[in-house]
């Protein structure tokens, strides 16, 4: 036969330990609101030297490239080699110092943009959804889960549209109550489409020049010893005009796109700073407006009496001259089972 249950942290019956504590699920802390101006700030400061940084690079790949013709096709003296070898390889530190700063500004970017998603939970707090028995904060504003929000930038494939779609759901979910719509409007998403597509344009360009020219100098190379063997094979010249065209055409195009890339690149950091600014603001007003007051309940209620109490049914006495329940000349009903 069981035994009736005695209640959490009370003995067994005839047993000495205690009756374990039902599991209880974890349930997340709730979110805290941290502010984003400081990060915003450090975020558009590298944003900025960044793009300076670009256009200062810019400047001098274009200035160097007819040293790098007059190089290519050997019409320099041996002092105006030297001159062009450093003009030429001068840019190199500064285009290492731009790489150096978008990566930062990213970075920046990335803290700033899942202390807002972290904070638009705590403006507006979704439900729990249970799962297996345990409660975990739900994201119904968000389409993505809060990994996502750095996953999203590195994982092949859908990098190309989930951290739009991210910052679309934290823009949205950070509009101010008292401008509903504004995450919509025609101004904020021309400067979220902007931000994504000059942002995604510099990109491509980055990995995708430098790949085009990285095989352009290995071919090159491998022309070039081509000739030298055939050369050596037939004892004649070795005819390189044709691969001086290639590499200077090589050159044109390394200074064409990292102009365009840098044009793209001068557009994303505005959008994104406005788009940073705005987002901060939203939230900061969210947080400093006075708690909207609901509509009356009703009228004002008495004194709050206590829990109900339960115990045996309360019975009015019996009335004096209430007949007799049975008469006295008759025995009360009784059961069969009692004959």
């Amino acid at each position: 036969m069981s035994q009736p249950y005695a209640g959490p942290n009370q003995p067994y019956p005839g047993y000495n330990q205690p009756y374990p504590v039902p599991y209880r699920p974890y349930a997340p802390p709730a979110p805290q609101y941290r502010p984003l101006r400081r990060t915003a700030r450090v975020g558009i400061a590298l944003m900025g030297l960044t793009v300076l940084t670009a256009i200062i690079q810019s400047v001098l790949m274009w200035r160097s490239y007819d040293d790098v013709k007059r190089f290519v096709y050997g019409l320099l003296s041996e002092d105006e080699v030297a001159e062009a070898v450093g003009s030429i390889s001068g840019s190199g530190p500064l285009l290492n110092l731009v790489g150096l700063l978008v990566i930062g500004a990213g970075v920046t970017f990335l803290i700033w943009l899942s202390q807002a998603r972290e904070n638009t939970e705590a403006l507006s707090p979704s439900p729990a959804i249970t799962y297996q028995g345990a409660q975990r904060l739900g994201s119904g504003k968000h389409r993505h889960s809060q990994g996502w929000v750095i996953g999203s930038w590195i994982c092949p494939v859908v990098q190309f549209w989930y951290p739009l779609q991210v910052v679309q759901d934290v823009v949205k979910a950070s509009e101010p109550t008292d401008k509903p719509g504004a995450a919509k409007s025609g101004e904020t998403r021309g400067l979220l489409y902007c931000w994504w597509a000059a942002w995604t344009g510099f990109w491509v360009i980055v990995v995708g020049g430098g790949g085009v020219a990285l095989v352009s100098c290995i071919v090159w190379i491998v022309r070039l010893v081509d000739r030298v063997d055939a050369a050596g094979a037939t004892g004649d010249y070795v005819d390189i005009y044709d691969l001086q065209d290639f590499m200077v055409r090589v050159a044109l195009l390394v200074n064409v796109g990292f102009s365009v890339a840098t044009v793209l690149l001068v557009v994303a950091g505005v959008a994104g700073a406005l788009l940073m600014l705005r987002v901060t603001s939203w939230q900061d007003s969210r947080v400093s407006a006075p708690p909207q007051q609901g509509p009356p309940q009703g009228p004002p209620q008495g004194p709050q009496q206590g829990p109900p109490q339960y115990g045996p049914p309360q019975y009015a006495p019996r009335p004096v001259d209430a007949p007799p329940a049975f008469p006295s000349y008759a025995r009360p009903p009784q059961s069969p089972w009692h004959r």
